[in-house]
């Protein structure tokens, strides 16, 4: 996992945790029962996006919830609604989208507190589950279809909506895939699997397709790669839901950084914030719990 220097150590502080008047203790869900079989699950925190102002949204999947954490730390609930939301981006517009993955992918207006879709299904087939996005700059959406895929059943897909309505297929073959990104040039689409303990690279052909995907790095652990983000510089942010880390990784693959919780293991997802982009922030969702760390010496 990298050639001659060890990974560099770089610890976390508790940024803000969800409040106990929103936390659901003793219920039971759907969701939960299957993804989280006898495991208390008062909350289930996922897919961190920074609006403008410097407000920080994310998901509750098993409730339904969204919620807004103010630059001091304040919650608040935007809304909640019948499904399950797993990843959430904010455009540069403020236009904000959703990947449900019961309903698939919805756009939120957190002002009136109304969800809409934006695309339920291909070819009349609804999705399989809906899990996390990526917004291109010329508007496409990338977003991962994982269900229930996994090593016994690799269909998992990659979908890209293109801005003028076209859904394409871009991966039929996935194992559980999850978090996703471009690098910089938009050339090169990363995508965390999560049951192959891997992150696979998709690089696109020039009529949009992608051809000779590949392993870009693996993992270990009883889950796998979660949420994911990518720096000015290439470098691939990447949470492991089981491991307690968010890893980082070079251009070239090699992991030069170790990003370590400093509560439960569960590091689902990331984004970069602060003034100077020089802040990482972490979901970890067994806790409910949002940690920062500060990546400025990297």
């Amino acid at each position: 996992m990298y050639l001659e220097t060890p990974p560099r150590l770089i610890e976390t502080r508790l940024f803000t945790a969800m409040p106990d008047k929103f936390r659901r203790k003793g219920v039971r869900t759907v969701w939960a029962d299957a993804n989280r079989p006898n495991v208390p699950t008062d909350s289930f925190i996922e897919g961190p996006s920074f609006d403008r102002d410097g407000n920080l949204f994310l998901v509750d999947i098993p409730f339904g919830r969204i919620f807004r954490i103010a630059p001091g730390g304040e919650w608040s609930l935007v809304i909640e609604y019948e499904g399950w939301p797993n990843g959430l981006k904010i455009a540069s517009d403020g236009r904000i989208l959703v990947a449900d993955y019961r309903h698939g992918i919805m756009e939120l207006d957190a002002e009136a507190g109304r969800v809409k879709p934006v695309v339920t299904g291909r070819n009349s087939e609804s999705f399989r589950g809906c899990n996390d996005l990526h917004l291109a700059s010329n508007g496409d959406i990338y977003f991962t279809d994982q269900g229930q895929t996994g090593l016994h059943d690799p269909t998992g897909r990659v979908y890209r909506l293109a801005a003028n309505g076209r859904l394409d297929c871009l991966l039929d073959t996935g194992i559980s895939p999850n978090g996703l990104v471009l690098d910089p040039t938009e050339t090169v689409l990363f995508v965390a699997m999560t049951r192959d303990n891997a992150v696979w690279r998709l690089p696109f052909m020039k009529d949009g397709s992608v051809s000779k995907v590949g392993r870009f790095c693996s993992l270990f652990g009883t889950s796998g790669p979660d949420g994911m983000t990518m720096d000015a510089k290439g470098r691939l942010f990447v949470g492991h839901a089981s491991l307690g880390h968010v890893f980082v990784f070079a251009p070239n693959g090699e992991l030069i950084a170790r990003i370590k919780s400093c509560a439960g293991p569960n590091c689902t997802n990331v984004a970069i914030g602060g003034e100077n982009k020089d802040r990482l922030y972490i979901t970890e969702s067994a806790t409910g719990s949002v940690l920062v760390a500060d990546i400025s010496g990297l």
